[in-house]
């Protein structure tokens, strides 16, 4: 699939998947549909990248470097209710003096955002889920400045040494948490008094309560 060259080339291509169920597409596209997502969680991101011309593959840029879009898909039942959190980034535990919310790959990643819903019920086979409207959302200055706050708020806690005091509870649209393909993955971080220490990886996470009412806003607009 070629890379689109503007945002309304891309979101065109978008809507034209509308309807189809993910085996249909990945049918199109010559790709096996797994029994479960157990194993392989990211297969629905790459199916949509691949179906889009997305070209940043693993590199720490938006999906779409050309165009500063972010690709997201977002699980939702018929009754159009997300079902869980949205991966944002994976969250350095090291290495943080003189990182601002600027230069983040938070801020990075949620520059522009293209949401693909996907009804996902648990009990629907993976090629039967089907793609929804998608829409391009940027965040307006409250919505940054929710997510700026919750990033500097667990940021700082990571910084003082805090990271395993760090649970679902805090930030109100970001939440940090284990990111880790099991319990053996473990990574480098500091404890209160500077000595290192093994930890699961952290990722940063976009509540469900944030991503219900950007859908809820698009669906009304629509």
């Amino acid at each position: 699939m070629l890379t689109p060259e503007t945002e309304r080339q891309l979101l065109q291509t978008a809507q034209n998947l509308s309807g189809l169920t993910l085996g249909e597409l990945a049918m199109q596209l010559q790709v096996r549909v797994p029994d479960n997502l157990n194993k392989e969680k990211g297969w629905i991101g790459l199916l949509l990248e691949k179906a889009l011309g997305a070209s940043a593959g693993s590199k720490p840029l938006p999906d779409f470097p050309e165009l500063g879009i972010e690709l997201k898909t977002l699980p939702i039942n018929r009754q159009a209710k997300v079902l869980e959190t949205t991966f944002v980034s994976v969250a350095p535990l090291t290495g943080l003096t003189g990182v601002t919310w600027q230069t983040s790959h938070v801020k990075k990643k949620m520059a522009k955002v293209l949401w693909v819903p996907i009804i996902s019920e648990r009990q629907l086979p993976v090629g039967e889920r089907v793609i929804c409207t998608p829409f391009l959302w940027q965040p307006n200055p409250q919505e940054e400045a929710l997510m700026q706050a919750d990033w500097q708020e667990l940021t700082d806690m990571i910084v003082l040494g805090e990271v395993e005091k760090i649970n679902g509870t805090y930030g109100q649209v970001l939440q940090l948490r284990p990111k880790a393909a099991n319990s053996k993955a473990k990574t480098k971080a500091f404890d209160k008094n500077g000595r290192p220490f093994q930890t699961l990886p952290r990722g940063f996470y976009l509540k469900t309560a944030f991503t219900q009412q950007l859908l809820n806003h698009h669906l009304r607009i629509n």
